[in-house]
C-alpha cells in the first residue's frame, strides 16, 4: 500500500514538474529552443494577450540599467537578464521578480580594462542570452566572460574569463544547457570554436575546432568588394545559437558558424557532419523537424536550407539537402516552424510564409519596421517584433491574416519570453510583464 501511495505521489510530482517547466521559459527561443511558448500538446501559453499598449494589459514595467539585447529567462517566479555598461567595461546579471517586477538582484559580475570598440550600431556588450535551470542560471558574455550564479542569492557560483576570442563586431551566441554541460559558441575573428563546460565547476570537458576551409584572402569577382572586411575577419564571424535535438534515438547539436553548418555530437564535441556554403555571420537560430534541419547560410546572401540530420561527413552536393531558398530569407531574426510552415521576417520588414516540404513561398508581406527580435508562435498566434516598439500579430496558416498591431515606447532588439500567461518583453530601455488585464 506505501508503494502504492509512493508511486502515485511521485507521478503527481512528476506531472507538477513537468507542467512548471512547460510554463518556464529557460532559454533563448523558449522550452523547446524554437520559439513556441510551450511543447507540442501542452497549453502552458493559453490566455496570453492579443493587444497591448503602455495604458493597456501592461501589469508592470521595470526600466533595465544600461544596456542588453538578451533575452530574460524565466524560471519560479524569477526572470534573469544581462546588461552591460555602453562602454563594455562592466557587466551586469539582474535578477526581477515575476510578480512586481522589483529588482532583486544586480551583480557586477565581470570588468574589462579595454573592451574591443564593437565596430557597428546594431550590436552590444550583452547579446548573449542567459540559460537557467532550478537553482542556478548561467550568463554569458563571449570571450568577455561566462558564470554560473545562485538563483536565490544572486552569487557567483563559478567563472571563466579565459576562453579567448575576438569577436570584432560584439558577442551575440547564447548559452545551451545539455545534460551537465553549458555548450558555448566562439565564431569571432580570430578563434572558431564550440565549447562545453561542466555545469558544476566550469571545468572545459570538450573543445572543437570548426572544421572549414576559409577562402577570404585574395577574394576575387562579387567578393573583391569585401576585401577590407576579410582582412579584419568579418568573414570568419558567427553569431547563431545551436540546437540541440534528438535524431535517430540521438542527441544532436546543429551549430550554425561561418561558411558551414556542422552536425556534433553534444556529448563529446564530435563532428557527425556539416554542409558548405559562401555566407558568413549567420545570426539566425535552426530549426528541425522530422530529420530535417531548417537553417539560415549568413547575412550577406542569406538562404534557406532545408537539410537531413543522418548525414555523416561533408553532405553539401549530396541528397542530404534537401532544397535552398534564396528569396526573402532572414538575415536577424530566427525563423519559426508551425506544423509544416516555416515563418520569417527579413531585417526589412517583410514577412514570408514558406512550405517546408519543398522551400515554395506560399504568402510574402510587408509589415514594416525593422526586425531583429525573432518571433514567437504562442496561444495558436506568431507575434512580430521589431525595432520601433511595434508588435504585428498574425494567424498562422497559408493566407496572410491579420490580428492586431501593438505598439510600446521603445524598440525591441531582444528575443520575447513568455511564462504564466504572460509576456515578459524586453525594450532598449524596459522590462514589461504584459497580461491579460482580465487575470490580473
Amino acid at each position: 500500500m506505501r508503494q502504492t501511495i509512493a508511486c502515485v505521489f511521485a507521478t503527481l510530482l512528476l506531472s507538477f514538474l513537468s507542467s512548471t517547466q512547460a510554463a518556464d521559459w529557460p532559454e533563448f527561443r523558449g522550452p523547446t529552443g524554437d520559439g513556441h511558448a510551450s511543447a507540442a500538446g501542452e497549453t502552458a501559453s493559453a490566455g496570453l494577450p492579443l493587444e497591448w499598449s503602455e495604458t493597456k494589459n501592461v501589469r508592470w514595467k521595470t526600466e533595465i540599467p544600461h544596456r542588453g539585447w538578451s533575452t530574460p529567462v524565466v524560471m519560479d517566479g524569477q526572470i534573469w537578464l544581462t546588461t552591460a555598461t555602453d562602454d563594455g567595461h562592466d557587466f551586469y546579471a539582474i535578477c526581477v521578480d515575476a510578480e512586481s517586477g522589483k529588482i532583486l538582484h544586480n551583480e557586477l559580475v565581470f570588468h574589462c580594462d579595454e573592451p574591443e570598440p564593437l565596430g557597428n550600431n546594431v550590436n552590444c556588450y550583452a547579446a548573449c542570452s542567459p540559460a537557467i535551470e532550478p537553482g542556478r542560471v548561467y550568463v554569458h558574455f563571449g570571450s568577455y566572460g561566462t558564470a554560473c550564479l545562485d538563483t536565490s542569492t544572486g552569487k557567483v557560483i563559478w567563472k571563466r574569463d579565459d576562453l579567448r576570442c575576438r569577436h570584432y563586431r560584439g558577442p551575440s551566441s547564447s548559452v545551451v544547457l545539455f545534460d551537465n554541460l553549458v555548450i558555448l559558441t566562439f565564431d569571432g575573428a580570430d578563434y572558431q570554436y564550440v565549447t562545453a563546460l561542466d555545469k558544476g565547476t566550469g571545468d572545459t570537458v570538450w573543445k572543437t575546432d570548426r572544421n572549414v576551409e576559409w577562402n577570404d584572402q585574395n577574394l576575387t569577382g562579387e567578393y573583391a568588394k569585401y576585401a577590407d572586411m576579410a582582412k579584419e575577419g568579418d568573414f570568419r564571424k558567427a553569431h547563431s545559437t545551436p540546437l540541440i535535438v534528438t535524431t535517430n534515438g540521438k542527441p544532436l547539436l546543429v551549430s550554425g558558424g561561418a561558411k558551414a553548418t556542422f552536425g556534433y555530437d553534444p556529448h563529446t564535441g564530435e563532428e557527425l557532419w556539416r554542409v558548405h556554403y559562401d555566407d558568413w555571420s549567420v545570426a539566425p537560430r535552426p530549426l528541425y523537424q522530422d530529420g530535417v534541419a531548417y537553417i539560415v547560410t549568413g547575412l550577406m546572401h542569406p538562404e534557406l536550407w532545408a537539410v537531413k540530420t543522418d548525414g555523416e561527413g561533408d553532405v553539401t552536393e549530396s541528397q542530404k539537402v534537401l532544397w535552398r531558398l534564396n528569396t526573402g530569407v532572414t538575415k536577424t531574426a530566427s525563423p519559426l516552424l508551425v506544423d509544416d510552415l516555416i515563418y520569417m521576417v527579413n531585417d526589412d520588414g517583410v514577412a514570408s510564409c514558406v512550405d517546408s516540404a519543398d522551400g515554395t513561398v506560399v504568402w510574402k508581406k510587408r509589415i514594416g519596421g525593422k526586425h531583429a527580435s525573432s518571433p514567437i508562435y504562442a496561444d495558436g498566434r506568431i507575434y512580430f517584433f521589431n525595432q520601433d516598439g511595434e508588435t504585428t500579430v498574425i494567424k498562422p496558416g497559408r493566407e496572410f491574416e491579420l490580428l492586431a498591431n501593438n505598439t510600446l515606447d521603445d524598440g525591441f532588439m531582444a528575443s520575447p519570453a513568455a511564462a504564466d500567461k504572460a509576456f515578459f518583453l524586453r525594450t532598449k530601455s524596459h522590462l514589461y510583464r504584459i497580461e491579460d488585464e482580465a487575470a490580473q
